[in-house]
């Protein structure tokens, strides 16, 4: 879990700061592996703001050549991977079971109903099944292209409120026209139908999502200082007590509104009918009537509770709107601030589709540049900065002992940056995932550790093809319908703090329509 906010942490060093000027504590021989000193009670908290993938990248650099960097969080052992060698010695192999649980502190209990979702259930059956379910039936092959009309849809929707606004000449923020989309796409296929009916509602929604990848990324003292334990310094659980309220208040209300339709259906079928659609297996059902089904089922391998489906669902929105949204965002920044890559990428786009009908993802694979625009934004900007895992048993890593219980950070975000794989690493340069360029032929599932943005091994990310398929499809219209302009003809690219590394200010632009006629049925 990112740490992306230190603030709350100055109450705390009011708290125990007669302790921390006792100077022989400094003067104590560090113990096994390489990191800064740290201070008494609070370890190496104080080192990891204001952007931690940023802080653990410099203490890394500063103890090159030691396999792993070690830490210790308040109370809780730390060791953190910041090279592609460390991450596959960690992750690789005979390690990765061992290295293949999350630590839960008190956002993810309380907003998973104490750990019922997929993201952060320990390795086990509970665990298996659900992963096998997601491959094979929720976010496999056959149900994303199934559900391509959904995303074809909402993209076309987003792109005619677009052009309103640029037929007004009028700014727009994009990050937020993209949360619109990825909250909208994600909700349809979850749940069949959009997040809710009215405006009001439908920001209501986003609110929430955004809210609970706040809390999940936020630094919560308690989780950290054992005697802070029982003290809300910060309101933490206040916060984490009223989201998780009107996030089950929302879900619960649709499962009740999909289990009436599917009460009302089965009325009005004969046996018979009832029998035909279950030979058509998973023909015309969204993610939440799969749930449902196993769910209702007796005789299901293992049964989901109501609170299992609650958390699932959390999953995919937190997961499958900010992520993607911000990916867009970010890949559409750099591009702006590099016109010679962004006209090859609309020059291509012309040459492939022409400019008579919207690109689509069935285009993607005649579409390299635009790929290695994607791959390359998420090598800058991955959306998931840090892994982050807990060792289940007692394992040794490159000489560097690291006991069961150890919380261990992966710096996605300092891998990508590797000088010993990539030339030049911190200019935005999309040729080198082109054949011919240093990292041509690379994937983006993590069998590469030099380029993991959406994991490795047993965690890996199994909405990586979804993700890939809307954050492709959308920034290929994007570009193939308007120029984007903006104040001032450049974007300022600092991050901002948040467990999905978004964008310090939003990007606003002038949408200018670039076809005519404007490709939308």
């Amino acid at each position: 879990m990112a740490m992306d906010e230190l603030k709350p942490y100055s109450v705390v060093v009011v708290v125990i700061l007669p302790i921390v000027v006792v100077f022989f504590f400094l003067l104590r021989p560090r113990r096994g592996g390489a990191g800064p000193r740290a201070l008494p009670v609070v370890g190496h908290l104080h080192l990891l703001a204001p952007l931690p993938h940023r802080a653990l990248a410099e203490l890394a650099g500063r103890h090159r050549g030691a396999p792993l960097l070690r830490l210790r969080l308040g109370a809780v052992p730390c060791a953190a991977a910041c090279s592609a060698a460390a991450a596959a010695a960690l992750l690789r192999g005979a390690h990765d079971p061992r290295v293949s649980d999350r630590p839960a502190g008190a956002a993810v209990r309380r907003l998973t109903y104490g750990g019922a979702d997929f993201s952060f259930a320990p390795l086990g059956p509970y665990w298996r099944f659900v992963k096998k379910l997601c491959v094979d039936r929720l976010l496999g092959a056959p149900t994303l292209a199934r559900l391509r009309r959904v995303r074809t849809e909402e993209l076309q929707a987003m792109l005619a409120a677009v052009r309103r606004n640029a037929e007004e000449n009028a700014a727009i923020d994009v990050g937020r026209e993209l949360i619109r989309l990825t909250n909208n796409v994600i909700s349809r296929m979850m749940m069949g139908r959009r997040s809710s009916g009215t405006d009001e509602e439908a920001e209501d929604v986003r609110k929430v999502v955004g809210e609970v990848a706040e809390l999940a990324g936020k630094f919560n003292v308690s989780d950290y200082i054992g005697f802070c334990k029982n003290w809300d310094l910060q309101g933490f659980n206040k916060r984490l007590d009223d989201v998780h309220r009107r996030f089950d208040a929302m879900v619960e209300k649709a499962i009740k509104e999909k289990e009436a339709a599917r009460a009302k259906a089965r009325e009005r079928q004969t046996r018979k009918e009832e029998e035909e659609e279950e030979e058509e297996d998973d023909a015309g059902k969204d993610l939440l009537d799969i749930l449902l089904d196993i769910y209702e089922d007796e005789g299901a391998e293992m049964r989901l509770s109501r609170e299992n489906i609650k958390a699932f669902i959390l999953d995919i929105f937190v997961a499958g709107t900010d992520t993607s949204a911000i990916t867009i965002e970010w890949a559409l920044a750099e591009l702006i601030n590099h016109p010679d890559i962004l006209r090859k990428a609309v020059a291509e786009i012309d040459s492939v589709v022409g400019k008579h009908r919207l690109v689509n993802e069935s285009d993607i694979p005649n579409l390299p540049y635009l790929q290695a625009i994607v791959k390359e934004t998420l090598r800058l900007h991955p959306t998931g900065p840090l892994i982050v895992r807990k060792s289940s048993a007692d394992c040794t890593v490159g000489g560097c002992h690291i006991p069961a219980g150890t919380t261990l950070f992966v710096n996605v975000w300092a891998i990508g940056r590797d000088p010993e794989h990539y030339k030049d690493p911190s200019e935005f340069r999309p040729e080198r995932f082109l054949q011919g360029g240093e990292q041509y032929g690379v994937d983006v599932r993590g069998q590469h550790f030099h380029f993991i943005p959406f994991g490795t091994g047993r965690r890996s990310c199994p909405g990586t093809s979804l993700a890939m398929l809307l954050v492709q499809a959308a920034l290929g219209a994007m570009l193939q319908c308007f120029e984007w302009r903006v104040e001032g003809g450049t974007v300022d690219m600092a991050e901002g703090p948040g467990i999905t590394l978004p964008r310090a200010s939003p990007l606003v632009c002038t949408p200018v329509v670039r076809l005519d006629p404007f490709p939308l049925p």
